[in-house]
């Protein structure tokens, strides 16, 4: 695996800046991809890997930096829970876990830094510096993952009745009178329709 500095450079070209949370989503995935037994995650098929991250924020642009893992390749998954937390799945070995970003961590940080004025800069030394077990609390999960939901090719495309939109990989809802809906028309959107 590259260092982490090497990481970090690639972090801060895809993100645009450097922060603490560049810094601990690199640990993160670094630390992931290792306990799953995946050395090199930028090298390997990219089948191999699959990562759902929590929050939309710095980390998951350095978890991607780091791993590989992309949207658009199916790779990379984002559950919007808004916790700095990652699961990593060998989908080779079926191995996964789920790092989590202590929240003690920012405490700590404080406390072994008060002479360093700026909170981003106590909490950046202090993610450089401090162990995997100051900052992260790890649990092996399992992961049941369909077909639909691997990376490549859709395997399957249905048209929404309501809106003609197409929908892959069976993420229609199928409403009470048997018709195949988007989640847009059968649960509500994240829009509103001017038109």
């Amino acid at each position: 695996m590259e260092s982490l500095e090497q990481h970090l450079e690639q972090c801060k070209q895809l993100h645009g800046h450097m922060c603490a949370g560049q810094l601990l989503g690199a640990r993160m995935a670094m630390l992931g991809c290792q306990l799953i037994g995946i050395d090199d995650p930028r090298g390997v098929d990219r089948r191999k890997l699959i990562v759902w991250v929590e929050i939309d924020r710095c980390m998951a642009d350095a978890v991607s930096a780091v791993t590989g893992a992309r949207l658009g390749k199916r790779s990379l998954k984002f559950v919007d829970y808004g916790k700095v937390a990652a699961t990593f799945l060998n989908t080779e070995t079926s191995s996964a876990v789920r790092v989590v970003a202590l929240e003690s961590s920012r405490l700590l940080a404080d406390q072994r830094f008060p002479e360093i004025a700026e909170k981003r800069e106590r909490q950046f030394r202090f993610y450089s510096e401090a162990s995997n077990e100051d900052l992260f609390k790890v649990e092996s999960v399992f992961l049941q993952l369909k077909n639909t939901d691997r990376p490549g090719s859709p395997l399957s495309r249905v048209m929404c009745a309501m809106c003609g939109e197409g929908i892959n990989d069976g993420r229609e809802v199928i409403a009470s009178d048997g018709s195949k809906q988007c989640k847009a028309c059968a649960q509500g959107s994240y829009y509103s329709s001017i038109n």
